[in-house]
């Protein structure tokens, strides 16, 4: 398995790099992350702890002493990129036997045993978010030049960050039938309210003015908390920090999400009018067999409740193409629920069986990858002529805009309802809330000029 090849993407950049001459005893570390959101924060978190210890970030596991794989298996394609880059390390190790490997993120699952014997050239695995497992094995393997940040929150943030992920919770109790995610990160623990607090209030004195609140299932945070705190309770306390200027989370699942939390989001001047919201599909029997807890008809419910309490609001969603079994006709549904409802972001995936997964179990993977791939092609389609249809309708207006960097000679952030936006200054506009006046665009971003 470990001699999978290296992604070409990743090996062009990792060939058009140069060994540095190192003459110092300095830690130079690499990390290297897929997957979700989740897992780039958490790769935030161990690239400042390392930099705490006085670790150097390198941009190359070829000029590195210690290299983090943070991994995702989510899907059959990026748990190939993963046993690729195991692969490469495997070799770069057998060059440098004094290279330390680190493996983390959904990969690692319990049998911690049988991954140290498929991969003995990796030196440490350690579960998604145990953040106790790296330290100890830091402090036994490294040398250190310096001693670590003390943070109150017990979070170790990262200077000059517009917009910070913050996670709030890690695991799920769904299950459903397609996802590996329960049986990696276990089932949901939320963390303490004043402990998110007090980690955004430092994110705030660094130089943050957004935060992307995380969770695999945020509408249940709080749930296994001892003081009545819920996610609506959180929202209303991080929305009094000053120096915050927005607010946003995910992810949500559907049957879960209550209209007490709606009319809370639709209430706090700083959380967003953009929601993430997993449809996964359009027809009830493949929901049924996904295991996902609510109809078609409960969805667009929903979705009608959060577009009359929170006008304006932009909605993104998750679908699953070629779930085992699923006919042209299923398939057609999904197409007609994404018609009517048209959302702001269609994040479209093929299925892929997942091991240990009760679809993995229960059902055969019928649907030919041609198929797949085909029913892929053809939501991609209708979504961005949707997304083309919804952004034009900006044209000529005036929004909002977080600065969060430059990109290609432009100035880049977000508006409130999460649309990507370019425009041109030169002046000095990261971490500002500026005016945009839009003169195009496309289902992907909005070009525009500066107002103010």
């Amino acid at each position: 398995m470990g001699s999978n090849p290296i992604p070409s993407a990743i090996k062009r950049q990792i060939e058009s790099d140069s060994s540095p001459q190192k003459a110092s005893p300095m830690m130079y570390y690499y990390i290297w992350t897929i997957g979700c959101q989740m897992n780039k924060a958490e790769s935030d978190f161990i690239a400042c702890y390392l930099s705490s210890l006085g670790g150097q970030q390198v941009a190359s596991p070829k000029c590195a002493d210690v290299i983090v794989l943070n991994t995702c298996v989510v899907r059959q394609s990026a748990e190939d990129k993963v046993l690729g880059m195991l692969g490469f390390v495997k070799g770069l190790k057998a060059r440098r036997p004094d290279l330390k490997v680190l493996v983390t993120g959904c990969f690692v699952d319990s049998d911690i045993h049988r991954l140290e014997r498929v991969y003995p050239h990796v030196d440490q695995f350690f579960a998604p978010g145990d953040f106790s497992k790296l330290k100890e094995w830091v402090q036994d393997h490294v040398r250190l030049s310096s001693s670590a940040w003390r943070h109150k929150s017990g979070w170790i943030v990262r200077e000059g960050i517009v917009s910070a992920l913050v996670p709030i919770m890690q695991g799920c109790n769904n299950f459903c039938s397609y996802c590996i995610v329960p049986y990696r990160r276990g089932r949901e623990r939320s963390r303490p309210l004043k402990e998110i607090v007090s980690q955004v209030e430092e994110l705030v004195s660094y130089g943050t003015k957004e935060i992307v609140l995380l969770g695999q299932n945020v509408n249940s945070y709080g749930r296994d908390l001892l003081d009545n705190t819920d996610l609506a309770s959180l929202l209303r306390e991080l929305n009094k920090i000053e120096g915050i200027y927005r607010i946003r989370f995910l992810t949500n699942h559907p049957k879960d999400m209550s209209r007490h939390l709606i009319e809370t989001i639709a209430s706090l001047d700083k959380v967003c009018a953009h929601i993430s919201l997993p449809l996964q599909s359009g027809d009830n029997d493949v929901l049924r067999a996904m295991r996902r807890g609510y109809t078609v008809e409960q969805y667009e419910e929903l979705v009608n409740t959060i577009r009359c309490l929170i006008p304006g609001v932009a909605l993104s969603t998750d679908v699953i193409v070629g779930f085992p079994e699923e006919s042209d006709e299923q398939f057609r549904h999904t197409l007609s629920v994404l018609e009517r409802v048209r959302f702001d972001t269609v994040h479209v995936a093929a299925y892929s069986p997942r091991p240990g997964t009760l679809a993995a179990r229960e059902y055969r993977d019928s649907v030919p990858p041609n198929v797949k791939q085909q029913r892929l092609q053809e939501v991609e389609a209708l979504q961005t002529r949707i997304a083309r249809e919804i952004n034009a309708q900006l044209e000529g207006n005036n929004v909002e805009i977080l600065v969060e960097g430059k990109k290609g000679g432009k100035w880049f952030g977000r508006t409130r309802t999460n649309k990507l936006t370019f425009f041109e200054s030169t002046s000095d506009c990261l971490g500002r809330l500026v005016c945009v006046s839009i003169n195009k665009t496309t289902p992907w971003a909005l070009q525009g000029q500066l107002v103010c």
